[in-house]
């Protein structure tokens, strides 16, 4: 009996050649995402052979945006958002001002509408949180300081395409194009202020209510002991804020499930969570980048190729040096503004969302459409490419002192201790490198102990809190040696380096031995691989993060054990 099954005919096709395609990707030494796309662009209506519902497949895409952006806000909380909002909010708004400025240009030397060409510039300067998400993760940056930053932009542009979103329908007239239905008697200020009025409503309600709320649901279903059902509250979590958030507060999916994912990382069980999503997100995201292939006609390529090469460049060159450059005007390292570019060097959900709305009110030509999902199968291709060419351009930008100290600490009062720092504090002193979780504890310590210490953070509005309340500290990358300079390393005592990342620890060893051979050093790592490497090149004591939790209980226990025994 033949069965009309389009969903499992969809699905099976898209893991299945996205399986044998991901693989061949992998074995070609490219990221397995050139696979999927691939495995998407066999699978849609422009190639002959199989063809897959992408209506269905689209959906089933807008599933794994959800759950990707879930998993993100489990790993990012308020407060990391909070930390990075002077770089990632001005960043931000001005680099999707300058990437839609160039797309405008492109679009008038094509002889397209305003409206046509504010839609394109827009759809260009706008990156995918997904493709940016699975290259932090691989690279294992994701919670760090740099990676926060970019998740953190990522967030401002989301926010920023929701309100453009809403807005596009009811200017659609006055740019040259049809507005829908029931749009036109709308005024812009009165819709501004109803998006505005949603989004702030959203955000309260999962602060006040959220933060609460389903932390304790989360709570009770795990006490019951069934694994499924927690599992099952998870992803229920996840999609039912995402779909209640787009229904009642007019938020898009992505945003809602961001939110969703934020309020349950409150809850003790976050990591659990985090790890029982994670091969539903894995899957979903699959299922998202071959959507993504389906959409793209390889036609455009032979039609139209200057034109896919200028939407290209301005993607992956034009808004990455855009970016680059604002970060360094905020006063951030160069290694920052590297990370940042190359993060924003591709487009990916909201473009192709902006697009299809820029044709539905006749604002942007068809072969807009085609030349945005060209531009962002080939941006997604060469975005892994990108992230490897970073590494070189930082150590050419360390290599060249002249230029590095241009770039990274011109006139910048973050960058150096205030004259007015007591020469007492700088004398013995322990020179304290990180000053997150672990680092805030150590500080505590010292202070209690009437220690003098100084902070080397990279995070610059920490430094700045820091100041104020007295402390010396010095914004920068501890790596360098003008930061340890700065802390006075030739006078400390020890060297504390409670920063989760072990990439520049021996340059800041090699630093502060250089200018005090005789200063001991501190140094907190999670492998036991780094940690033996560190203690071959004499790094002085090592901690292991697990190995200290582990002693710390089995002391408790033994005296436990001694005291109920006696």
């Amino acid at each position: 009996m033949p069965h009309d099954v389009p969903l499992i005919t969809t699905i099976a096709a898209a893991l299945g050649f996205g399986l044998v395609f991901g693989f061949i990707a992998t074995r070609l030494k490219l990221p397995a995402l050139v696979g999927y796309l691939a495995a998407g662009i066999l699978l849609g209506p422009a190639t002959p052979g199989m063809v897959a519902d992408a209506e269905l497949a689209g959906q089933l895409a807008e599933i794994g945006v959800m759950l990707m952006m879930f998993g993100v806000g489990l790993h990012f909380s308020l407060d990391d958002l909070w930390e990075v909002r002077r770089v990632a909010l001005p960043g931000a708004l001005l680099q999707i001002t300058a990437a839609t400025v160039m797309g405008m240009g492109l679009a008038w030397y094509w002889d397209w509408s305003i409206g046509g060409g504010l839609v394109f510039g827009l759809a260009l300067s706008v990156a995918s949180t997904v493709v940016l998400l699975r290259a932090l993760e691989e690279r294992g940056i994701l919670d760090s300081f740099n990676g926060r930053i970019a998740v953190g932009w990522l967030v401002v542009e989301d926010l920023v395409t929701v309100l453009v979103l809403v807005l596009l329908p009811p200017l659609a007239g006055s740019l040259g194009g049809t507005p829908l239905p029931g749009q036109a008697e709308t005024s812009l200020l009165t819709t501004m202020a109803i998006t505005l009025g949603q989004v702030g409503a959203f955000i309260a309600f999962m602060l006040l209510v959220g933060r609460k709320l389903f932390p304790w649901i989360l709570w009770q279903v795990a006490r019951t002991g069934s694994r499924e059902l927690f599992t099952l509250c998870v992803i229920a979590a996840a999609l039912g804020i995402a779909y209640a958030a787009t229904k009642l507060f007019g938020i898009s999916f992505a945003l809602g499930a961001f939110f969703a994912g934020m309020v349950l990382r409150e809850s003790e069980l976050s990591h659990r969570a985090a790890e029982e999503s994670l091969p539903l997100r894995d899957a979903f995201a699959v299922l998202f980048f071959v959507s993504v292939g389906m959409l793209f006609d390889p036609a455009i390529l032979m039609q139209k190729p200057l034109q896919v090469l200028a939407v290209v460049a301005i993607i992956v060159f034009g808004k990455s040096l855009a970016a680059f450059l604002l970060v360094l005007l905020l006063r951030y390292p160069a290694k920052t503004a590297l990370m940042v570019s190359a993060s924003l060097a591709q487009i990916g959900e909201f473009s192709f969302i902006l697009a299809a709305l820029g044709m539905a009110l006749g604002l942007m030509p068809q072969e807009g459409q085609s030349l945005i999902l060209a531009g962002a199968i080939i941006s997604i291709a060469l975005n892994p490419v990108v992230f490897a060419i970073t590494g070189p351009l930082e150590r050419w930008f360390g290599k060249d002192k002249g230029l590095a100290a241009k770039f990274d600490r011109s006139a910048d009062p973050l960058a150096e201790l205030p004259m007015s720092t007591a020469s007492t504090k700088l004398a013995d002193q322990v020179v304290l490198v990180g000053y997150g979780r672990v680092g805030r504890r150590i500080a505590e310590t010292l202070t209690a102990q009437g220690i003098h210490f100084v902070v080397a953070e990279q995070n610059r509005e920490v430094v700045d809190q820091l100041r104020q309340q007295g402390v010396p500290a010095v914004a920068g990358n501890a790596g360098e040696p003008a930061v340890l300079i700065q802390a006075h390393i030739a006078r400390a005592r020890m060297l504390v380096i409670a920063t989760p990342d072990t990439f520049h620890v021996r340059a800041m060893i090699e630093t502060a031995r250089a200018l005090n051979p005789n200063i001991r050093t501190v140094v907190r790592t999670h492998s036991d691989e780094e940690a033996e490497l560190l203690k071959r090149e004499r790094a002085g004591q090592v901690f292991i993060g697990e190995q200290e939790l582990a002693k710390g209980m089995s002391a408790h226990i033994l005296h436990e054990f001694h005291t109920t025994h006696h």
